[in-house]
């Protein structure tokens, strides 16, 4: 929520002034509907933004917001890589215990983090996939809302 007033922007907790009248910050927070409608200030109660992510997103003084599609290639890739960075900061604290068993072949991982590495590793193929199908933003961002990492397990390695 915020305040207009002649096409411009009251900001909240701000000392502002009207004509020869200054108000103080707390004049938008503590004055009720009634005085300020008498001073020409308008309440304007704000839409949801559509996501950044995802659309270029201006906003109007009516609280509405317009929003246009980014190019989709790119913004694949932006989660193309993203999926890449959690999988390497997922994976790369276990790591170790694929270097230790090729060093030393009596070490076995325990088989709840062998089967919690494996998970991510599938997951990771499907999370792409999922992506690399998206035909416009709508399912791009169906494709990404779906995503959910495999937990760790619960024991300490």
């Amino acid at each position: 929520m915020y305040f207009l007033y002649n096409n411009q922007r009251l900001v909240m907790d701000q000392p502002f002034t009207i004509g020869d009248t200054n108000y103080p910050p707390n004049f938008l927070r503590t004055s009720t509907p009634e005085e300020r409608a008498a001073l020409g200030i308008t309440e304007i109660i704000e839409q949801m933004r559509p996501d950044d992510r995802f659309y270029w997103v201006t906003a109007n003084l009516d609280g509405t917001f317009n929003s246009t599609p980014k190019d989709l290639e790119p913004t694949k890739n932006v989660f193309l890589n993203q999926i890449a960075q959690t999988a390497y900061s997922l994976l790369n604290t276990t790591d170790y215990m694929d270097f230790r068993h090729l060093a030393d072949s009596t070490y076995t991982p325990p088989a709840n983090w062998v089967t919690y590495r494996a998970a991510v590793r599938a997951y990771i193929v499907t999370a792409k996939a999922a992506i690399n199908a998206a035909t416009d933003i709508p399912s791009l961002i169906t494709a990404v809302s779906g995503l959910q990492w495999p937990a760790a397990p619960d024991t300490t390695v």
